[in-house]
């Protein structure tokens, strides 16, 4: 999936060295996730350099939005970020382990999100920033859905975006913990390629599944879809 330079509406985001580089996952899941007007309090999980916070910051100007990183690295870039936006007021960086947060927070969250590690079985990188970010070592999948659970307000919502066998396997874990998912995206690179990436919104209560496609790339043409581009626009320099 392509990457791009990134830009909020009022200024940029930076990186250190040894964090990854602002990916279309975060971006997506910060674009796309539907927090209601009436959302007070946010949590981002495994935040990074506090990309999706500030997405969701500036896209919901009422919420308080708390975000939790392990890494220490990312946690100080993500804080320097939050420091430099205009909505530093309304954010908070937590490094910790979010099985600790989780146990320690009294604070109830009326949305959850997270791009969290993926990889459940899969050979670890060298660098161990990017192994933390991208291995479901730090953070297992079962223990971010029993932690959004004691987490999540009663009407609370639980959003995540994963790759498409893993974010299967995901939707089974939560339904058996009492999570369902009522809204999904399929996101894949062309028309005529297989779905890359599933965001999935999850609440206690189970409905009918709000289910929809996206395509990032024209299938015949070298460019973006005009679907995706309406959805990234406040976020992406070249939109």
């Amino acid at each position: 999936m392509p990457n791009d330079f990134f830009k909020f509406k009022q200024f940029t985001i930076r990186q250190n060295a040894c964090s990854m580089k602002v990916g279309t996952d975060g971006v997506l899941l910060g674009a796309w996730v539907n927090a209601g007007e009436n959302m007070q309090r946010i949590l981002d999980i495994g935040t990074g350099t506090g990309v999706i916070a500030i997405m969701l910051a500036q896209r919901f100007l009422q919420a308080k939005i708390d975000a939790v990183e392990v890494d220490e690295a990312a946690a100080n870039q993500a804080l320097e970020n939050v420091k430099s936006s205009p909505w530093n007021s309304r954010l908070n960086i937590f490094h910790q382990k979010f099985n600790e947060f989780a146990n320690s927070a009294n604070q109830r969250y009326d949305l959850i999100v997270s791009n969290p590690p993926y990889f459940l079985n899969s050979l670890t990188s060298p660098n161990s920033g990017r192994t933390t970010a991208r291995h479901a070592e730090e953070l297992q999948h079962e223990e971010l859905i029993i932690g959004s659970l004691k987490l999540l307000s009663e009407q609370g919502k639980l959003a995540v975006i994963m790759p498409y066998v893993e974010g299967n396997i995901f939707i089974a874990l939560a339904a058996k913990s009492g999570l369902f998912c009522n809204r999904k995206l399929n996101v894949s690179t062309k028309k005529d390629r297989p779905t890359k990436r599933l965001l999935m919104e999850f609440s206690r209560s189970k409905t009918k599944l709000d289910e929809e496609n996206l395509y990032i790339e024209n299938t015949t043409l070298n460019s973006f879809t005009d679907e995706y581009k309406e959805l990234t626009k406040d976020f992406y320099l070249r939109f």
